[in-house]
């Protein structure tokens, strides 16, 4: 259940409210009205009563929220004609069978403030309220008189404050549905990235060691012999992509960077003198492309035999990774949304992948 379930609770409770007022005001406050005596304000209230029932039918009956304003005021001409209509009864008549207003205005007040249970407890209140105190300024009753209006005040007082309570209920079930809802739907994708990463870890994993496994099983096999270049490269280059791989599953804001500068540690740990330049802001780059703008990073880094240079720019809606080395670079670019050109000057190798972000 989402938000707007719990919005459909709320609006379901409003249109039954609503047709509640609309059986019983007939027949608790028309016919009262004109089959008892009753001062000239009686009318003028069950009039303002009928027309804050109008005015919430247009919304209600849309199952849309009553807007702010319209409940305030509606509110208030509910309060004001309840103590109009008790203001008009003859003596006597008090809580009796031409006290009309006193349980009408009530249901009023419910399809008003339904949805606010606290305000819509303190207005019934204050309702209540000013009814007793009508009735205590209208005269000094006596004992049989208290007692009758006793029971009329506790019949309909907690009928109408326990569809306030069940009305409380049923939204706080609503929200707290719709709460276990959103929740379950957080631990779901959670759960799916989880799996996603995962995934790519794996098959990023598998990917490094694909060609870091064949390299183990020949150097212990005699194959190839460890003090060949060829084979001191391609051991370069392997310890170069697992140290890239392993930069890739870090948390870091420049992801981009932060493999390359993996790249660069090994080098450098191997006795080569880089040089890194980074210019331009910070671009997202999926993680796909970052393998392929690094790859031949790696690769002209293990080529490398004692200086390089890489350059890493971030502009004009392209990113672009750039490696000089002192040796020749093999170059074996992928199929993919990353350019690779290699251009080789007087035993310098120039190597440049390019991204187009857009």
């Amino acid at each position: 259940m989402s938000g707007s379930s719990v919005d459909e609770v709320a609006a379901s409770i409003r249109l039954v409210l609503l047709g509640v007022v609309a059986v019983i005001q007939p027949g608790l406050g028309l016919v009262p009205l004109l089959s008892h005596d009753r001062g000239p304000g009686a009318t003028a209230a069950y009039l303002a009563l009928t027309l804050v029932t109008l005015v919430c039918a247009v919304w209600i009956v849309r199952r849309r929220p009553v807007p702010e304003p319209v409940v305030a005021l509606g509110a208030v001409v509910v309060l004001v004609a309840s103590a109009v209509a008790t203001a008009a009864l003859p003596p006597g008549g008090h809580f009796g069978a031409g006290h009309w207003s006193f349980g009408l205005a009530g249901w009023h007040l419910l399809v008003l403030l339904a949805d606010r249970p606290r305000l819509s407890a303190v207005a019934l209140g204050a309702h209540t309220a000013a009814g007793i105190a009508q009735f205590a300024l209208a005269g000094a009753p006596d004992r049989t008189a208290i007692g009758a209006a006793g029971v009329v005040v506790l019949g309909v007082t907690s009928f109408q404050f326990g569809v306030l309570l069940l009305t409380r209920v049923l939204l706080r079930n609503a929200r707290r549905a719709a709460e276990a809802a959103v929740a379950q739907e957080r631990a779901a994708t959670r759960a799916a990235a989880a799996e996603q990463w995962a995934r790519d870890l794996r098959t990023g994993f598998a990917g490094g060691l694909g060609s870091t496994l064949p390299l183990l099983a020949d150097l212990a096999d005699g194959v190839l012999d460890p003090r060949a270049e060829e084979t001191r490269r391609r051991c370069a280059f392997a310890a170069t992509q697992l140290r890239r791989l392993f930069a890739e599953q870090d948390d870091s804001p420049d992801p981009l960077v932060h493999e390359v500068s993996a790249c660069v540690d090994v080098a450098e740990r191997r006795g080569l003198v880089v040089s890194l330049a980074v210019s331009g802001e910070v671009v997202p780059v999926p993680t796909d492309v970052r393998r392929q703008l690094t790859a031949p990073v790696a690769a002209a880094l293990s080529a490398a035999r004692e200086r390089a240079r890489v350059s890493l720019l971030r502009a004009d809606g392209e990113v672009r990774v750039a490696v000089v080395a002192d040796a020749a670079v093999p170059v074996d670019p992928a199929p993919g949304p990353v350019e690779v050109r290699s251009d080789t000057y007087g035993g310098q190798t120039r190597t440049e992948a390019r991204w187009r972000t857009g």
